[in-house]
């Protein structure tokens, strides 16, 4: 079974946004379900509208690790079971979840519990001069404000600088209010170059390479994950997106991971290419 979000302005309709996926579940011949993502902090209204008894896989909007526990529970009440549990869910939407698994292709980090200006100090001194980029435990919420922010919000050219550092973290923390997740991350600043790719990974194997959705038209050429792929099983997670570009020497550089049930779809690949590879 498919569950997605159902329209906040038509309950009995799919979130236009995950349309094209239901259509090719449905064509398919598998069960869809709408779920009420507004109403996630009651999770058995959330999920009223599940039939019972099926198992299934979630592709929709974000939700934190807490609403993910209570939506899980919500659904195994139901007789459904996810294929993604909440364990497995927080291990790839926070990055202290897949980071040690991955730090051989990813840029060098370091992170607190909680939102503790003292401790980043300590973890600033500790990490040693140069560039770096500061960011939470769920980078995805982020990504606009990281746009629109980068230099006064997430880049700090010196770690050294101690006063840098607490002004750009007091700034994140304005900016992420309440919906600051986990603790702050420091991460190696690394020089890319080209696009991005977004790879979809089902049971530990690359079952699909699309480029980034903020580029959807663009893909780099010549990816090889054989560096990569070993890494990524090692996690055992069932469905998660490793986002792939290149470092200015040529290295293959993992930029982020995360559970691709919350990943976005780039809008130029048929939606039913990632139906086909789920189910």
């Amino acid at each position: 079974m498919l569950l997605v979000p159902g329209d906040p302005l038509n309950p009995r309709r799919v979130d236009p946004h995950f349309a094209g996926q239901a259509d090719a579940a449905r064509e398919r011949g598998i069960t869809v379900a709408r779920i009420d993502h507004d109403a996630l902090d009651r999770p058995d209204l959330a999920v009223a509208g599940v039939p019972a008894g099926e198992d299934a896989v979630y592709r929709g909007w974000m939700m934190t690790t807490t609403q993910y526990d209570g939506f899980a529970k919500a659904l195994a009440d139901r007789g459904v079971t996810l294929r993604t549990n909440a364990d497995e869910y927080r291990a790839a939407h926070e990055l202290p979840g897949w980071y040690h698994e991955l730090r051989p292709a990813t840029p060098e980090s370091v992170w607190t519990e909680g939102p503790d200006l003292q401790a980043l100090g300590a973890l600033a001194n500790q990490f040693g001069g140069g560039p770096a980029v500061l960011r939470d435990f769920v980078p995805r919420d982020f990504e606009g404000h990281a746009t629109h922010h980068w230099d006064e919000a997430a880049y700090i050219p010196d770690v050294a600088d101690a006063a840098a550092v607490r002004r750009v973290a007091e700034r994140f923390l304005e900016l992420r209010d309440d919906s600051f997740a986990g603790g702050f991350v420091l991460r190696r600043f690394e020089e890319f170059t080209g696009p991005e790719a977004r790879t979809w990974w089902v049971g530990g194997r690359c079952a699909l390479i699309t480029p980034h959705p903020d580029t959807p038209d663009e893909l780099p050429e010549g990816l090889d994950l054989v560096e990569v792929e070993p890494l990524v099983a090692t996690l055992h997670l069932p469905f998660v997106a490793v986002d792939l570009v290149r470092r200015t020497d040529g290295a293959l550089r993992i930029v982020e991971l995360g559970d691709a049930q919350v990943s976005d779809w780039p809008s130029s690949r048929d939606p039913s290419a990632l139906i086909t590879a789920l189910f």
